[in-house]
């Protein structure tokens, strides 16, 4: 994975609904950015040293451009506030990791169902692109609370694939609202169910999946946000074996595996520090994780061979990590 930065400027700025910017990235020597799969997203780097992942929902097939939307959430930890403060003014520069895709498509799927709670809509508006494109089925439920707070609403009833999108917002008939068991129950034999949005929202779908009989490797998630870990009462001192580096730390009881690891030389990549964007995650070659983390599936916990460094510990005293 490239860890080189991308010098790009920030074009046609907005802001739309209940305070969602969107702007557009371009290449600050105006060549072409860097191919997307739909699902990636790439970190903003931030003033004040944040850096932090956003989904890219423009047209995987353009790039000549990247477009974000960042909605300005009131618990933000600085990410969204930044963004508002800084990336809505014409030609702003920032640095850009490359995409990273941990949220793909499986373009193999006979038909998807993409279900975007609020903001969690950007990277299905790239996945709906992406499906279209390629001729593929597939189905877009945006969830909102009213249409007055959504964004991007205009661009859905023009997109070419406007008679695939259900709008469901919350102020209006119950009987227009998202039911995804029953959706799910109908849907082809074979679907796969994208979900994005607040986790409360993604919970219950994935639930809601779930009763429905779809199997877990047609479930799809990606959280945008999810609680801040702190430190339990129980916690203790963990071992950290850094096989290829031949190093070895002791993270204290109230602090992180990246911190420990940092403090001997050893920078793991980090991004959203709050478990949910994956960047940091490390093989286990030794060891049982306390997985913490809101972005490994129950199955990839259950193989224990990975773990997310930012926010996860150990239940075993020792771990040995490939880095």
């Amino acid at each position: 994975m490239s860890t080189e930065l991308l010098d790009v400027v920030v074009r046609q700025p907005t802001l739309q609904g209940q305070s969602v910017a969107i702007f557009h990235l371009e290449d600050a020597s105006g060549r072409p950015l860097p191919a997307f799969s739909a699902g990636a997203h790439v970190d903003l780097h931030l003033p004040g040293g944040l850096v932090r992942p956003y989904s890219l929902c423009s047209d995987p097939a353009d790039t000549h451009h990247y477009r974000l939307g960042v909605l300005k959430d009131p618990a933000s930890r600085g990410g969204s506030v930044a963004v508002h403060q800084h990336l809505l003014s014409e030609g702003t520069r920032l640095a850009i990791s490359a995409p990273r895709n941990h949220f793909p498509l499986d373009e193999s799927a006979p038909h998807s169902v993409l279900a975007g709670g609020g903001i969690g809509i950007t990277p299905m508006l790239a996945m709906a692109a992406r499906l279209h494109a390629t001729g593929a089925s597939f189905e877009l439920h945006y969830c909102v609370r009213s249409r007055a707070q959504a964004a991007f609403l205009d661009e859905l009833v023009q997109a070419p694939w406007a008679a695939r999108v259900t709008v469901h917002a919350d102020d209006e008939a119950a009987d227009t609202r998202l039911a995804p068991q029953a959706l799910l129950r109908a849907a082809p034999a074979g679907s796969h169910l994208y979900v994005c949005g607040p986790s409360g929202f993604m919970d219950w779908v994935l639930a809601e999946a779930e009763a429905a009989g779809l199997p877990a490797a047609q479930r799809h998630r990606e959280y945008f946000s999810a609680p801040i870990v702190t430190p339990a009462a129980g916690d203790q001192p963990v071992e950290i074996v850094a096989r290829r580096s031949g190093r070895t730390v002791v993270a204290a009881a109230d602090e992180t595996l990246r911190s420990a690891l940092e403090r001997v030389g050893i920078k793991v990549q980090v991004s959203c520090e709050q478990g949910v964007c994956g960047t940091c995650a490390c093989t286990v070659l030794e060891g049982e994780p306390e997985h913490r983390d809101a972005y490994l599936t129950d199955e990839e916990r259950e193989a224990n061979d990975q773990i997310l460094v930012c926010c996860s510990r150990a239940r075993s005293a020792r771990l040995v990590l490939d880095i």
